[in-house]
């Protein structure tokens, strides 16, 4: 059995994808690189087996149909073979010395007969057009080098939010939690790192730069004007994340604090995305979005409606829509996003 699967979502990744899965291969037998064709109608099919075919035992490619990056995860999931499961985008990367220090982590569990639910580690935003980088890390949430539970975490601070990019699941233990990710979807990752939490017992945090994640390719899926343009998928998401839980059945105190917080998160960018398009058609879906959040449940949608980011997001009119598209874009800057 691998030690860590790999899935890479791949859709006419020719340009880059090359790139991924070379800062990969250093972990030898001890991982799988499961390439996911999403139906590219460029060379990424190609590569991939051509990969497989270098590296056998390592690298395999899978092709199916094109259902979009959440598909791409389910096949990913569906066919791993490691302990561990983490996701690295076809135009992201690995920092390799930090890949070492989680390998060296994940063994040392694996002979010691001790499961983790999920291993932490750090991201760095890399916008390599303008030569920057910020890194996020999670040292103000949680202690390092030992494993503990939700009751463990220092505190919840908004903002500070567990991504794709910053965790590795147990892979049975994901499985076990029913994640299936919609098909044609962007922005699933939010429920990638959102439905299976409660299902994790056990955390461990490596404070290492692992995850290099690339910002600012033209059309990329966090562009701000591409998030205008898939509204309705960021919509989607909120949705079924609203339906995901009850969060006040969450018995965990520091679980549910930064469920609410996350949940709050994705709900202020679906009402600033709708501002910022400014149509009255999305205006009136994100009028409808806190309509169905107030008739599933009150106490939530107070909870979030009255929230600093929700109400930051909620003040009347139109002046107050271009404030709260303001703070918006000053956080942006702050966390060296989009």
């Amino acid at each position: 059995m691998k030690l860590l699967s790999f899935a890479i979502p791949c859709y006419n990744s020719q340009d880059y994808m090359e790139k991924c899965v070379d800062t990969l291969l250093p972990g030898g037998e001890d991982v799988e690189i499961i390439i996911v064709d999403d139906g590219s109608t460029d060379e990424t099919a190609a590569i991939a087996d051509r990969l497989e075919e270098e590296h056998p035992g390592i690298v395999r490619a899978v092709h199916q149909k094109n259902g979009g990056h959440g598909e791409a995860v389910n096949t990913g999931l569906r066919e791993a073979r490691g302990t561990y499961f983490k996701v690295v985008d076809s135009d992201d990367w690995v920092d390799e010395e930090a890949y070492q220090k989680v390998l060296k982590t994940l063994r040392r569990f694996a002979s010691s007969g001790e499961e983790i639910d999920m291993l932490l580690t750090n991201y760095v935003y890399e916008k390599v057009s303008e030569n920057h980088q910020r890194t996020m890390f999670y040292t103000p949430l949680f202690p390092t080098d030992r494993v503990i539970g939700w009751e463990d975490m220092k505190r919840n601070i908004k903002g500070f939010s567990i991504l794709m990019h910053s965790v590795t699941y147990r892979t049975e233990m994901l499985r076990a939690s029913g994640l299936k990710l919609p098909k044609h979807t962007f922005y699933v990752d939010n429920l990638f790192v959102y439905v299976p939490l409660p299902h994790v017992k056990t955390i461990y945090y490596l404070n290492v730069d692992f995850y290099r994640y690339y910002i600012g390719r033209e059309g990329q899926s966090v562009a701000e004007a591409t998030m205008v343009k898939r509204i309705d998928q960021q919509l989607r998401v909120n949705y079924m994340m609203v339906d995901a839980y009850n969060l006040w059945e969450i018995k965990e105190r520091h679980l549910r604090e930064y469920m609410f917080a996350y949940l709050e998160m994705i709900t202020v960018i679906s009402t600033t995305i709708g501002y910022v398009s400014g149509t009255d058609e999305d205006l009136q879906k994100i009028k409808d979005l806190w309509a169905y959040i107030k008739k599933k449940d009150k106490r939530t949608w107070h909870h979030l409606r009255y929230g600093i980011l929700g109400a930051a997001m909620n003040l009347p009119g139109k002046a107050g829509r271009k404030m709260s598209v303001h703070f918006y874009h000053i956080a942006q800057k702050f966390m060296g996003f989009n």
